[in-house]
C-alpha cells in the first residue's frame, strides 16, 4: 500500500467523480482508478461501488476513508516536524473561519506569518458545520468558530473575544441617533442578514425570538462582502459584530448603534483536532492564541 492511493480514495470521496478527483490529484483517470484497485487488492476489500459512474463507497469503503485521513493528516504533521527539525517549521496552515470573524482574522494570521514565514496561510470562509466537518476530516489543521454556542465535537478550544452585537442603519433612519436600540427596534429595520445556515443568523433569529419578535430579513445572503455591499447602498440595516467596526470603522453613510438586552454574547476562538499530536503548524497557532487578547485590540481600535 502507498500513499498515494490513500489520497486518490479521499479525492474520490470529496468530489464523488472519477475525472474530478483525478483532475484533482493531477494524475490521469486510468491511473486514479489502477491506484485504486490496488488499494484493494492490498486491504483485500471492496472500497469503490462502481457502475458507469461513481456510486458511492462501500461501507467497507468508509471505514478504510477515516484511516485514510488520519494516516495522511499524521503524514503531513511528520514532514512539517521534519522542516522543524530542519531549521524552521514550513508547509501549509489551513484555516476554516466563519463569515463573521474574518474581519479580525489578520489579528491572528499577521503574528504567524512573521513567527513563522515559511508557512503558506491558507484562510478559507466557511460555515461552523463545513469547519466541523474539515477538522475530521482533516482538510483544515483549525478553525475560528465558535466555541460555545452548537460547540463542535472532539476539539481543543482557546478562546479569542466574545462577540457584542451593533445594529448598522442608514443615518436617515429615524432611529439613527440614539444612543442604544432594543433588539424590537432593530427588527424594525429593513434588514441584511446571514443565510439562516449561519450559526451568526441563528444566534441573531434566537435574540429576536427572545423577544417575541420573528425578522423577516429583505435580503439575505451567504458572503459578508454581499452583506456590507447592500449596506453601503444606504437602503437596508443589518445586525453585525464589533468584528465589522475593527475592520470599517463607522461608515460615513450609516449609523452603528448598540443593541441592549442580557448578555447573550457567545465566545469566538480557535478550535482544532482533539488529539495528539497536533499538526506543527496547528500547535504554534493554539500557542500564539493563548497570548492574544483580541477583545482589548478590537476596542481601542
Amino acid at each position: 500500500m502507498i500513499l498515494k492511493n490513500l489520497q486518490y480514495l479521499v479525492a474520490l470521496a470529496r468530489e464523488k467523480h472519477f475525472a474530478r478527483a483525478a483532475a484533482a490529484c493531477g494524475v490521469t483517470q486510468p491511473t486514479l482508478s489502477a491506484g485504486l484497485k490496488q488499494l484493494e487488492e492490498d486491504l483485500g476489500l471492496l472500497l469503490v461501488r462502481r457502475a458507469q459512474r461513481f456510486e458511492g463507497l462501500t461501507s467497507e469503503g468508509e471505514r478504510v476513508l477515516e484511516w485514510a485521513f488520519r494516516v495522511l493528516g499524521d503524514y503531513d504533521s511528520l514532514l512539517q516536524e521534519a522542516s522543524e527539525l530542519r531549521g524552521g517549521l514550513s508547509g501549509r496552515l489551513s484555516i476554516g473561519v466563519i463569515p463573521t470573524a474574518l474581519p479580525m482574522v489578520t489579528l491572528l494570521t499577521a503574528p504567524f506569518v512573521a513567527t513563522h514565514p515559511k508557512v503558506a496561510v491558507q484562510v478559507i470562509s466557511l460555515s461552523s458545520q463545513e469547519i466541523q466537518r474539515g477538522l475530521d476530516d482533516f482538510s483544515l489543521d483549525a478553525g475560528v468558530t465558535y466555541l460555545d454556542n452548537e460547540p463542535l465535537a472532539n476539539v481543543r478550544g482557546i478562546p479569542l473575544y466574545r462577540e457584542q452585537y451593533f445594529l448598522f442603519t442608514p443615518r436617515t433612519s429615524e432611529i439613527a441617533g440614539r444612543a442604544h436600540v432594543s433588539w424590537a427596534d432593530a427588527a424594525g429595520e429593513g434588514l441584511c442578514l446571514l443565510t439562516p445556515n449561519m450559526q451568526n443568523r441563528r444566534i441573531i433569529d434566537g435574540h429576536f425570538t427572545a423577544v417575541g419578535i420573528a425578522a423577516t430579513p429583505a435580503v439575505e445572503t451567504n458572503s459578508v462582502l454581499a452583506l456590507w455591499a447592500h449596506l453601503q447602498t444606504g437602503r437596508w440595516a443589518s445586525v453585525l459584530p464589533q468584528t465589522f467596526l475593527y475592520l470599517f470603522g463607522v461608515p460615513a453613510n450609516l449609523a452603528v448603534i448598540p443593541i441592549e438586552g442580557p448578555d447573550q454574547g457567545f465566545t469566538i476562538g480557535v478550535a482544532v483536532p482533539d488529539r495528539e499530536p497536533l499538526t506543527p503548524s496547528a500547535r504554534e497557532l493554539t500557542r500564539l492564541a493563548e497570548t492574544l487578547d483580541l477583545d482589548s485590540a478590537m476596542s481601542r481600535r
